[in-house]
């Protein structure tokens, strides 16, 4: 089987990726060049099991420290300077970045993805601003003139041919771009898959386990038995593979692997299980509440478990299903704790990470003889996250949190996770 391209749209989108965003953005605030400086951005100087957030590309390439490194494993040099992350600024300059893109194109032609990455649909533009590489050279040149920040464009006929150019060679040349016609000689040869962007370890390995090992193969595997595999998410595998991609401005390019998530990699080594099951309750809470604001219920919720590296380190990643699909905190917290009875072997806890997937709309609720209170979770959930929309994520907490475990209280303060 083979693709007709000449049926498919021919875009002309732009991937911006700010180079080092966090680092770069620092960098800048100091006084230094990010591309030559040593700068690293971290949670918190005075810890030193603190996740390093961002490194400068010269930290990256001369010393290996790279994002989620830890302050410790720096190295004591005097060229290295170590800054505490600004997140109420960094959010503000990336505002302004996107008013730097609406000069170009209207808003609704603009995706921003992540703080540092967004797309920008161009295909009107040309007749004022000249063709895509002479628009991605103008934006490249004024981001550094007026921010003084580094950033590399991919240049594609979709979402998804714009982001792999920028991530596979955009990223070494600054500028690049990919046609349809690039394919095979491009995209097929990718290998190991986990590069190919969409395919994660676990992915990477079932489809090894398949006999397919590089994106070529995948674009040649039958159809049918992807989809019987993986269900839509193989139609989408198989589609990628050949570099479609039919989403539209701000749709997710992978539908099918959409969830809803939180990973938390704990301060200090959690020994006792009540306290474990607090942090547990508290993420649940966070799941359960983006969850429910994205209008979706799900019906399979996964638990992950990292131990401490004076465990020597390890865990596990389970998932259960259940019948129904839910959105309900206890729901959650539920099945989260079932998964870790079973699997939890007494070792100390650093990181937790709990996950929502296989996901429906939150229209229908079924009602059951055995659940009477069922609806009333169902709306008390709504009426949190109402509370906590209004007055902030800390102004209705529960009690748990205000334990020596709880750290939804620290986090309340935070932007993005980190300092402001």
């Amino acid at each position: 089987m083979t693709v007709d391209y000449s049926t498919l749209p021919h875009h002309k989108i732009l991937c911006v990726d700010m180079k080092s965003f966090y680092a770069s953005c620092s960098a800048v605030m100091e006084g230094y060049d990010p591309l030559e400086c040593y700068l690293a951005v971290v949670g918190n100087k005075e810890q030193q099991g603190s996740v390093v957030l961002a490194a400068s590309p010269k930290l990256k390439k001369e010393f290996g420290i790279k994002t989620g490194s830890r302050l410790f494993e720096i190295p004591k040099d005097d060229r290295i300077e170590i800054v505490e992350a600004k997140m109420a600024t960094y959010l503000r300059i990336a505002t302004e970045i996107t008013r730097l893109f609406n000069r170009y194109v209207p808003k609704e032609a603009i995706h921003v993805y992540s703080v540092d990455e967004s797309f920008i649909k161009i295909d009107k533009a040309d007749h004022l601003w000249g063709d895509a590489h002479t628009i991605a050279a103008q934006i490249k040149d004024e981001l550094n003139r007026e921010f003084q920040l580094p950033c590399a464009i991919g240049i594609g006929p979709n979402m998804l041919m714009a982001k792999l150019c920028l991530d596979l060679e955009a990223k070494k040349k600054g500028i690049a771009e990919w046609t349809y016609e690039d394919v095979p000689g491009k995209l097929w040869p990718i290998s190991p898959l986990r590069e190919m962007w969409g395919i994660g370890k676990r992915l990477e390995k079932r489809l090894n386990r398949m006999g397919i090992f590089s994106v070529g193969q995948l674009a040649r595997y039958d159809l049918e038995k992807l989809e019987s595999t993986f269900g839509i998410m193989g139609n989408q595998l198989y589609y990628h593979a050949w570099g479609v991609d039919l989403s539209e401005m701000g749709a997710p390019i992978m539908e099918g692997q959409v969830s809803f998530g939180k990973s938390q990699i704990l301060l200090r080594d959690y020994k006792e299980e009540h306290e474990i099951k607090h942090v547990i309750l508290e993420m649940c809470e966070e799941v359960a509440r983006r969850t429910r604001s994205h209008g979706k219920a799900g019906r399979t919720i996964s638990l992950g478990i990292g131990y401490s590296d004076s465990d020597f380190g390890g865990g596990f990643y389970r998932s259960h299903t259940i019948d129904e699909p839910t959105n309900v905190t206890m729901k959650l917290y539920q099945v989260c704790l079932k998964l870790f009875h079973i699997h939890y072997t007494g070792k100390n806890v650093r990181q937790i990470s709990i996950a929502v997937s296989n996901l429906v709309d939150d229209n229908i609720l079924q009602l059951s003889l055995f659940e009477p209170n069922r609806v009333k979770q169902h709306e008390l959930g709504f009426v949190v996250d109402l509370i906590r929309d209004r007055y902030g994520a800390g102004a209705l907490l529960r009690a748990i949190s205000y334990t020596e475990a709880g750290t939804a209280r620290k986090r309340a303060a935070l932007v993005g996770g980190h300092k402001a």
